[in-house]
């Protein structure tokens, strides 16, 4: 497959998925909640460390904490707190809920509930949802962050659920016919704790603990596994955007968290600057030198080429252990990059731990 010098035309076409992604992935920073650029906040120490041009240096396997099997009880309740200390109350338990955001889906279908509406129809597609009962749900109109507030208020939902940074811009509108509750995820712990939240204000607390428990059991089964079978050794990465913009899924990111449970993951925030934390040159990949590459691509066209095969003749690229040994794995771009909720999460681990190989 060929990689050669892209038009202007395919440049701008590659690089905009890059941006979109970028876009919902800045929004989760707190002190930069208001600029729609990267995902998910940093830890202070390694924003020093990174900044400082340094890189913290990953845990070896057997320090790692195990995953506790353990799953709290949970009450109904019509006012809860959510993981970043968000009050959300809503006047009784909602069963029409619209999802803006991919962990939205994720979660309504955990509980056992079909989103009644929602603006990613193509994870919802994905098996590990609905698959082909998708086709029923309406897709709200607009783009991403610009979602039209009269098609959502069609759908009369009595929970709007978004994410933070992204939809705040919608909340005046949005309020005048529901709640707008706005999710921003760091770690899988938190997707967990979101997902509790939304079982209590739904009153679906057996399901909601269930599925934390299916989780839980399958990523402390993971882990066990790929510290057993020398997994756990493995430096993996995972990647989005294009060739001219690589973007990376930071230790600071849902996914970046969860893989650096499993396996040996050197890649955090390069520094503060929300534009280029995530943003990583082929020689910065290869110096961390990944034995196994995970990748999403966003594509909008037949014209529109993977990252991957963007990168096939870059000789730096050619030099990445992962490359060399044919270790490097196109993914389902929606699972992979927006799911974000347990059975999403659940699917990467199951799905990681059959690519990257053992002893």
């Amino acid at each position: 497959m060929s990689a050669g010098p892209l038009s202007a035309g395919a440049a701008a076409r590659s690089a905009a998925p890059a941006r979109a992604v970028a876009a919902a992935r800045s929004t989760a920073r707190p002190a930069r909640a208001s600029r729609i650029a990267a995902l998910l906040p940093v830890a202070v120490v390694a924003l020093l460390l990174a900044g400082c041009g340094g890189t913290a240096a990953p845990e070896a396997a057997a320090e790692r904490p195990a995953v506790s099997r353990d799953v709290a009880p949970l009450e109904p309740a019509l006012s809860v707190t959510d993981p970043r200390g968000t009050a959300v109350t809503v006047p009784a338990p909602p069963t029409r809920i619209v999802c803006l955001t991919g962990l939205c889906d994720d979660m309504v279908v955990e509980l056992g509930l079909t989103p009644a509406g929602t603006s990613t129809p193509a994870l919802l597609k994905n098996p590990v949802l609905l698959g082909d009962r998708a086709a029923q749900v309406p897709t709200v109109a607009g783009s991403f962050g610009s979602e039209d507030v009269e098609s959502i208020a069609a759908l009369r939902p009595d929970l709007v659920i978004g994410l933070g940074g992204v939809h705040e811009p919608l909340r005046a509108a949005v309020e005048r016919f529901a709640p707008l509750w706005l999710v921003q995820p760091t770690t899988w712990e938190e997707s967990v704790g979101y997902l509790r939240a939304l079982g209590s204000l739904t009153g679906r607390t057996g399901e909601a603990t269930a599925a934390e428990q299916r989780f839980r059991t399958t990523l402390a089964d993971g882990v066990e596994q790929a510290r057993a079978t020398g997994r756990a050794d493995r430096k993996v990465l995972l990647m989005y955007g294009s060739a001219d913009t690589i973007g990376v899924d930071t230790t600071d990111t849902v996914n970046g968290d969860l893989l650096a449970t499993l396996y040996d993951y050197p890649f955090v925030p390069r520094g503060a600057d929300v534009e280029t934390a995530s943003t990583y040159s082929v020689e910065e990949i290869l110096a961390r030198a990944p034995d196994v590459v995970f990748a999403y691509s966003l594509l909008f066209s037949s014209a529109d080429r993977t990252l991957t095969d963007q990168l096939a003749d870059n000789p730096v690229w050619q030099q990445v252990p992962a490359v060399a040994a044919r270790q490097v794995h196109e993914m389902d771009p929606r699972l992979w990059g927006s799911g974000r909720g347990t059975r999403s999460l659940g699917a990467i681990v199951t799905q990681s731990l059959a690519a990257v190989p053992g002893r």
